[in-house]
């Protein structure tokens, strides 16, 4: 199912380039302080051995027409749905002050063993589940903790080859994380992660529970990929790429493998693989066990969402409502995360079963 990406779309929140350091922190630059005889601030040092940033060039938004007037109408209904916070479960204090932005999971398990974090005047504990109505501090500031009572908001991320995907690397590289729009009172989470090498299509939300069902392996949600391989791939081999090969982490399969391009005469032949699970360069693995190198290797599809050709590498694009919506649905998720009655769509309903290699 392809979705309707004729939205053109903005987003307020957007991060900008960080302003000169004196400057954003409201200081005088070096030689204005040398002319009132004050000295010199020390420059800030990165902590440990981490590298400092640079500067990072924005990801550019993808500018498309807009959609139909019934199509802007349902996405500004959705965006209206809010659920109840009483009907909304206590969760784990520091999953709540992770995805409401504050800092990453292990951080705030830090934090809280250190005494840092409060919850309704007492000190907190590992294992203290928070709800809508309890009062978190952190460091003695009180939190606006975000609730999941309507639509996440996805963004389609066409990552370039040399990004990382975390938000902090000690050897200071660019991570999609620096080049994404920051969001506003949650922390984006991805779904599914391409190595440095790898290009192609990347899933960001504000939804755990989304990235979470699409990326379990219990799901079985097929990841399909772009691969330009050196070396003679015979029948033979995609027969028993499909069957399933031993690699040291145990076996592994694709789900279908097809020949997409590139002459026969060629060194260089480029292939389509479909797989169910995402574990660390197993595509580049499953090539390597045969002898064979792979040249390129992109993202193309995760489940239900393609990378659209008007998408180009470094382009970003965030869909709609309505959007949004159909994917919740396809996962199987209410459209503020909440698990439905019935099974889990698996697979991509863009292929059908008889296209299955055996």
């Amino acid at each position: 199912m392809a979705l309707d990406h004729e939205q053109r779309f903005g987003n307020k929140n957007a991060a900008r380039p960080a302003a000169n350091g004196n400057a954003a922190r409201g200081r005088k630059p070096a030689a204005a302080q040398a002319q009132s005889g004050q000295a010199p601030a020390a420059e800030a040092k990165p902590r440990g051995d981490a590298k400092p940033k640079l500067q990072v060039q924005k990801a550019k938004k993808l500018r498309l027409r807009s959609p139909s007037q019934d199509i802007k109408n349902k996405a500004q209904k959705l965006k209206e749905v809010r659920v109840d916070l009483n009907e909304i479960e206590p969760v784990r204090l520091q999953k709540a002050l992770s995805s409401s932005g504050v800092g990453s999971r292990r951080e705030m398990e830090e934090w809280i063993e250190a005494g840092l974090v409060t919850v309704n005047g007492k000190k907190a504990s590992l294992g203290d589940k928070v709800g809508p109505q309890d009062k978190v501090l952190v460091k003695g500031d009180q939190i606006k903790l975000k609730w999941p009572d309507r639509l996440p908001r996805v963004i389609m991320y066409h990552k370039e080859e040399g990004e990382i995907v975390t938000r902090d690397d000690p050897e200071g590289r660019v991570t999609v994380f620096d080049r994404l729009p920051q969001a506003k009172s949650s922390r984006w989470v991805a779904i599914g992660r391409l190595d440095v090498n790898t290009a192609g299509l990347l899933l960001i939300t504000t939804s755990g529970e989304l990235a979470n069902r699409m990326m379990h392996p219990s799901f079985e949600v097929e990841r399909e990929y772009s691969v330009r391989v050196l070396g003679d791939l015979t029948p033979e081999i995609m027969k028993e790429m499909t069957k399933g090969v031993e690699l040291e982490d145990g076996e592994a399969r694709f789900d279908r493998i097809f020949q997409t391009g590139g002459q026969e005469e060629s060194a260089n032949q480029w292939f389509n693989v479909v797989i169910k699970e995402g574990r660390n360069r197993e595509v580049r693995r499953m090539f390597e066990h045969f002898g064979l190198t792979v040249s390129r290797l992109m993202r193309v599809r995760f489940g239900n969402i393609g990378l659209p050709p008007r998408l180009k590498r470094g382009q970003f694009y965030e869909l709609n409502a309505a959007e949004v919506a159909a994917v919740m649905k396809w996962s199987n998720l209410t459209v503020t995360g909440g698990k439905k009655t019935g099974g889990q769509r698996r697979g991509s309903p863009r292929k059908p079963k008889a296209a299955r290699s055996e």
